[in-house]
């Protein structure tokens, strides 16, 4: 067992093996914050609909680093999770237009014949529309006083970072105390419930939040990763196709509403076929996985999992001596 645990600890470095709170918590918001920048220039010049999702997913990661680390730091009020939720919102409408629009012009068009093709052509004009004053509002907030002092806040934090009274605590033993709090969110979330039968336009709302809750639990992994073993990943990645599939499930309801009042009757049994084609794919192990996760011994078993980095220290962090607890302490500063 000594053996196993030393073999366990070389994996991870002596760097890591004294992280901080603090530190940790400092190095996963500079990294998603620096995300953003990165992307704003380019989401401004609207070239590329990757670069609106690469930044709007940078700010859904960075308000789920702030979920995560609350307790950790101590942060400025521009720079805040309700500064980030506003800004996210601007940016989820764009996104959601270049989404529909994309999947109507490659999935669903081209499944109709040429007649009704031009009532689809209809719809994409129109929100063509409704895209215009989209980015109209993204160009707006990024130039707006609001996230200018967000960015200023951000700036100033990372250069002189403040935090709570247990940010020098080693962040190894912690992480498990991190990462429960949104697994059992996404654990007791409702949308488990729904079994592939009772999947309909009224519940298809919880399904879509049952998204929103796999979207956090993967970003908060993610921000671990490198302190766990492979299972962890595969199970990240395994959030990541339920949260593929009920996206596509939503995608397709969101067109579903948008399109059908517009059809003729027989393009709409026609397009109404393809749809729930899509959906019976997206839906394909909807089933099996949700009775994976209302299964006790698997919940167990995850729980267990957050405890890697804990089982692999325990013997090592007994014997942290009180020299190596003012190194620790100095990562912070």
């Amino acid at each position: 067992m000594r053996k196993a645990t030393q073999k366990s600890l070389k994996k991870i470095s002596t760097t890591k093996q004294i992280l901080t709170l603090g530190k940790h918590a400092r190095n996963v918001i500079q990294e998603q914050y620096q995300q953003i920048i990165k992307y704003e220039k380019k989401v401004l010049t609207d070239q590329d609909p990757e670069n609106l999702h690469r930044m709007r997913v940078a700010t859904r990661r960075l308000r789920t680093a702030l979920q995560v680390f609350q307790e950790t730091i101590a942060l400025p009020k521009a720079a805040s999770e309700k500064r980030l939720s506003a800004l996210a919102k601007v940016l989820g409408k764009l996104r959601d237009l270049d989404v529909q629009i994309a999947d109507l012009e490659t999935n669903y068009r081209l499944q109709l014949d040429l007649n009704e093709q031009g009532l689809v052509d209809e719809a994409i004009a129109v929100l063509e529309k409704h895209r215009i004053k989209a980015f109209a509002g993204v160009k707006s907030a990024l130039k707006r006083s609001h996230y200018k002092s967000l960015k200023e806040a951000y700036h100033t934090w990372l250069e002189t970072p403040q935090y709570t009274t247990i940010s020098p605590l080693l962040l190894l033993p912690h992480i498990p105390d991190l990462l429960s709090p949104l697994l059992a969110s996404l654990l007791l979330h409702p949308g488990w419930l729904i079994s592939a039968e009772q999947i309909s336009a009224e519940n298809s709302s919880v399904l879509h939040d049952l998204r929103k809750a796999c979207k956090r639990a993967r970003y908060q992994a993610e921000f671990f990763m490198d302190f766990y073993p492979k299972s962890f990943q595969k199970w990240a990645n395994e959030i990541k196709a339920i949260q593929d599939d009920l996206g596509k499930l939503h995608d397709t309801e969101v067109l579903r509403s948008l399109l059908l009042s517009k059809l003729s009757p027989a393009s709409q049994a026609q397009l109404e076929a393809v749809m729930q084609q899509a959906q019976a794919e997206a839906l394909s192990t909807w089933e099996a996985t949700r009775q994976k996760y209302l299964e006790p011994a698997f919940r167990l078993n995850l729980y267990q999992m957050l405890l890697e980095p804990l089982s692999t220290l325990t013997s090592h962090l007994s014997e942290v001596t009180n020299a190596e607890m003012p190194n620790a302490v100095a990562l912070t500063k």
